[in-house]
């Protein structure tokens, strides 16, 4: 029987390997922006170096101009602080970002989710850490 979704890490965290994934349409930006004017939603992901510089979102709910922290919802600064001070062992090489507000579900669930799920296993991830937006 496989695990649940939602477990325990089998090692400590200081040791383990972590990914982000979130749903705030984050992404570098010299990378095509999500398509906000889909109806059904674009369920495409964007890969984000875990070096990335500099990071924006297409999201319509954030506007990165008026002082919003991209940080809270894609905490890669934090990781990376966490890492430096031995709380968190490394950050995975990618990380991946969604936009919320996806209306028809299907491609998701059956195409770029497990497209996701795959390619952060085959990095060897322990912990995934899901920031939802």
């Amino acid at each position: 029987m496989p695990d649940p979704p939602f477990v325990r890490p089998r090692k400590p965290l200081d040791g383990c390997r972590l990914a982000l994934v979130s749903t705030g349409g984050v992404h570098p930006p010299e990378q095509d922006r999500f398509d906000i004017d889909d109806p059904s939603g674009d369920s495409s992901y964007r890969e984000i170096p875990t070096d990335a510089p500099v990071l924006t979102w297409t999201h319509a709910y954030y506007r990165p101009d008026e002082g919003t922290d991209l940080d809270a919802v894609f905490p890669l600064r934090t990781m990376r602080r966490l890492v430096a001070e031995g709380v968190v062992g490394e950050l995975n090489g990618r990380h991946f970002s969604f936009m919320g507000a996806i209306h028809d579900p299907a491609p998701l669930v059956d195409e770029t989710a497990p497209e996701v799920a795959r390619k952060l296993a085959g990095d060897g991830v322990d912990v995934a850490l899901l920031t939802p937006s």
